[in-house]
């Protein structure tokens, strides 16, 4: 399979389909060529793991203006490229690198690169896995640039925003949790497999802020040197309910109208706990373009359109490297990601061209959901996949940062 670029039709690269020796160029007509591809009435009740991959992929250099609030450029005129880029699409299109869905691309705040493979679809929210964390911690900026928190209140135990908690019953050290320790992973609760299995088998016990309760009873004892980062769902969990405590209407509501709508998010979805709240740890669809807009608000300090929807100390505070770990201890570092870290949900690296390294911030969801903040340069990439084996950090790192740097 190679790669032509059509000097007629500037929004797409079409692909040729070669058959033995023999290439052959499939027809494609013009309303096809302008248009991503949106799901079908066939496929839009179909489990994603059923869902069918796309006949051909569509890469579009030149994106469509659409009415989503998202700015769009020509990735001929962004000085990156351009032949190293189709060879990059070229390689998704195929499994070489990986069974990505989505790949966007923005620069100085336009989108400028857009490509859909396999299961993307435009209009069709695609599983976001721990990429639901950073939106919970987005939505927990924009509760306190509404002053339904306070920068103060991460640094107070989550059980004091709870008022149908009984303290009597908690173990040791649990009362002393904060929301900044939930945040960052390191809450000190540790359930183990046995007790979780139980707690599923009292689900009807668990709603609404019984959940709490019970992972505060459940727990081994709380101490300061168990404190210490540990990736986990019930950190999370304690977060949403903290979000659902203190905003009027409930956490659901808050993130649906206060954080999505004010970006124009509207196609969506986020599943419930057990609870009756949204999941904290995982458990949200978004469209590949509403990902990016989530990572046009991170990079412009949470401000979207002169509005600042979040709060601008927290934006900075919550992305920034706050916990720093070891390389050997990352799944996502290597010879060209270094100096891993951790903020509120937002992780943090290094990524390294030649002698240069160039800071970075993202948030990162199991399979290949990734947005990625690259601020030196103002770029940002998005990506979806369904891809067990997830490098995307090394292929952002050596397959796209590198385009910009001519």
């Amino acid at each position: 399979m190679r790669i032509l670029l059509s000097n007629f039709f500037k929004r797409l690269v079409v692909f040729i389909s070669c058959i033995g020796s023999i290439a052959c160029t499939e027809a494609i007509s013009a309303v096809e060529l302008v248009m991503a591809p949106q799901v079908s009435k066939s496929e839009a009740n179909l489990p994603f793991e059923k869902l069918p991959d796309l006949k051909k992929p569509f890469v579009d250099l030149s994106p469509k203006q659409q009415p989503d609030g998202i700015l769009v450029g020509e990735f001929n005129k962004s000085g990156a490229n351009s032949a190293k880029l189709i060879e990059f699409a070229e390689a998704l299109s195929t499994k070489g690198l990986g069974r990505y869905d989505s790949v966007l691309i923005a620069h100085q705040g336009k989108l400028i690169f857009e490509s859909y493979y396999r299961r993307g679809r435009v209009d069709l929210p695609h599983w976001q896995a721990s990429t639901t964390k950073a939106y919970l911690s987005l939505a927990v900026g924009r509760a306190i640039q509404l002053g339904y928190l306070s920068m103060a209140d991460l640094n107070r135990p989550v059980a004091s925003f709870l008022n149908k908690l009984d303290p009597t019953k908690f173990v040791d050290g649990a009362s002393t949790i904060t929301l900044h320790q939930a945040m960052t992973m390191r809450s000190g609760l540790r359930i183990n497999a046995k007790q979780k299995e139980a707690l599923k088998n009292r689900q009807d016990k668990m709603t609404g802020q019984n959940q709490v309760q019970a992972l505060f009873e459940v727990t081994a004892p709380i101490s300061a040197q168990q404190q210490v980062f540990h990736y986990q769902s019930e950190d999370p969990i304690l977060v949403m309910q903290v979000l659902n405590a203190v905003v009027p209407g409930g956490a659901r509501s808050f993130i649906e109208v206060e954080l999505f709508n004010k970006l124009g998010i509207e196609n969506f979805k986020w599943r419930d706990d057990v609870s009756g709240l949204p999941m904290g740890p995982f458990g949200s669809q978004l469209l590949s373009r509403d990902m990016l807009k989530l990572g046009l608000l991170a990079s412009r300090n949470g401000e979207w359109q002169g509005e600042q929807v979040i709060s601008k100390a927290f934006i900075k505070w919550s992305t920034q490297r706050i916990i720093a770990h070891k390389d050997s201890d990352i799944f996502f570092t290597g010879d060209t990601v270094v100096n891993a870290g951790y903020g509120y949900y937002w992780w943090q690296a290094d990524m390294k061209v030649g002698d240069k390294y160039y800071s970075t911030r993202s948030a990162q969801g199991g399979g290949g959901q990734y947005i990625v903040l690259i601020d030196e340069l103002d770029l940002i990439v998005v990506t979806t996949a369904h891809e067990r084996n997830d490098e995307t950090m090394k292929l952002v790192s050596e397959k796209i940062l590198p385009l910009f740097l001519i």
